[in-house]
């Protein structure tokens, strides 16, 4: 029987400059569903509870972060811990400490990515880091050589600063992910994986997400939504989700042959 894991939320940037993408949440908008989910009883899980979860508990799921984004430090990480609530980061590793070159411009200026003694710190604060890839590379357009290294150095890098329970999980960049990465992953060493909207409860490597984008603003995101509103809000992050690809394009277009 497949087991019914909890909800997965995924955001980007919560704050800072405003950009032309869609992956940008202000401040208020994530500080108010934070205090409302709070206030209806939900709770966040950590990355070790949410793999360990044999059947979904009522108003439990698990927050995450794709990207890394500096300002997470400041705009998005104290208002979970005044709530009492924890997170999970996927990292491009490459890039950490380092500015977002690896992306499209959406931004009057390049953005800047969390480094490692602050990750150390909020780490030390119950918050969860694990994989989002090495450079963000859309790994179904790669081959099997260039998917490994992009899994494996990954891996390595979390594992390395952060010891090994940071190397279970890797979140695919714009969750694109086959069965063929999924075998690559878990050659790679990883536990779980985290997809799309519609990944799939069977598959530990192809776990499902539901990103939240600027114009999911209500008090309770559509990914923890299960009415009318909720199925319709997923599969229009779906469709968002697969029509993402002008960072994947201008990757593909800036990589060496």
């Amino acid at each position: 029987m497949t087991r019914v894991l909890p909800p997965v939320l995924c955001y980007h940037r919560i704050g800072g400059p405003f950009e032309l993408g869609v992956t940008r949440i202000s401040r208020a908008t994530f500080a108010r569903q934070m205090r409302a989910l709070a206030l209806a009883g939900w709770r966040t899980l950590s990355l070790d509870e949410y793999i360990q979860t044999s059947q979904a508990a009522p108003r439990s799921f698990l927050l995450s972060f794709d990207d890394g984004y500096a300002s997470l430090a400041t705009e998005a990480y104290p208002i979970l811990a005044d709530l009492g609530f924890t997170a999970t980061t996927f990292l491009i590793t490459d890039y950490v400490g380092k500015e977002n070159t690896w992306d499209a411009r959406y931004t009057w200026r390049r953005l800047a990515h969390l480094d490692w003694p602050t990750i150390e710190t909020w780490r030390g604060r119950g918050f969860d880091f694990a994989s989002h890839s090495a450079t963000h590379r859309r790994l179904t357009w790669l081959d099997d050589a260039r998917v490994a290294d992009e899994l494996g150095r990954s891996r390595i890098a979390v594992v390395g600063k952060l010891g090994r329970d940071a190397g279970r999980a890797i979140a695919y960049p714009f969750g694109a992910v086959d069965v063929r990465v999924e075998r690559l992953a878990r050659a790679a060493g990883y536990d779980v994986g985290f997809g799309g909207v519609r990944g799939d409860h069977g598959s530990r490597l192809h776990l499902p997400r539901v990103p939240v984008y600027l114009w999911d603003i209500g008090n309770v995101p559509v990914g923890l939504r299960d009415d009318a509103v909720g199925r319709l809000g997923r599969t229009v992050a779906h469709l968002a989700n697969r029509c993402a690809v002008g960072t994947a394009v201008i990757n593909r277009l800036r990589a060496p042959s």
